[in-house]
C-alpha cells in the first residue's frame, strides 16, 4: 500500500519561508519521479515542481528562483523549500509520485492528502 504523507504547511507572512516534506512508503522511492502540485482556493490543481530519481528538477515559472525541490532517497522523502512566499502561493500543496516525469496531474499515480499553506500580507 503506497502512502505519501505531507507535512510542514502553515501560516506565514509574505516574504517568509516554509519547508514542506513528503514521506513516502510502499514504493521503490528511488525509482519514482516526485512532484509538488498545489490547488489555490476556487482554482484548479496546478503543477509546481518535479524531481527525477536522478535529482533533475523542473519548476513552473512562477516559483523559479523562490522554490527548491530536493529528495533524500535514503529517507524516502521529498522536500519543497519555499522562500519569499507571496499571497498567490496560498494553496493546498500535494505531493505525488509517478514512474516517469510528468507535469500533468492526471499522469500521477499516487497522491498525498495535502497540506495547507497560507500566506498573509
Amino acid at each position: 500500500q503506497v502512502q505519501l504523507v505531507e507535512s510542514g504547511g502553515g501560516l506565514v507572512q509574505a516574504g517568509g519561508s516554509l519547508r514542506l516534506s513528503c514521506a513516502a512508503s510502499g514504493l521503490i522511492f528511488s525509482s519514482y519521479s516526485m512532484a509538488w502540485f498545489r490547488q489555490p482556493p476556487e482554482k484548479e490543481r496546478e503543477f509546481v515542481s518535479a524531481i527525477r530519481w536522478s535529482g533533475s528538477t523542473y519548476y513552473v515559472d512562477s516559483v523559479k528562483g523562490r522554490f527548491t525541490t530536493s529528495r533524500d532517497n535514503a529517507k524516502n522523502t521529498v522536500y519543497l523549500q519555499m522562500n519569499n512566499l507571496k499571497r498567490e502561493d496560498t494553496a493546498i500543496y500535494y505531493c505525488a509520485a509517478t514512474p516517469t516525469l510528468a507535469t500533468r496531474w492526471s499522469d500521477y499515480t499516487y497522491w498525498g492528502q495535502g497540506t495547507q499553506v497560507t500566506v498573509s500580507s
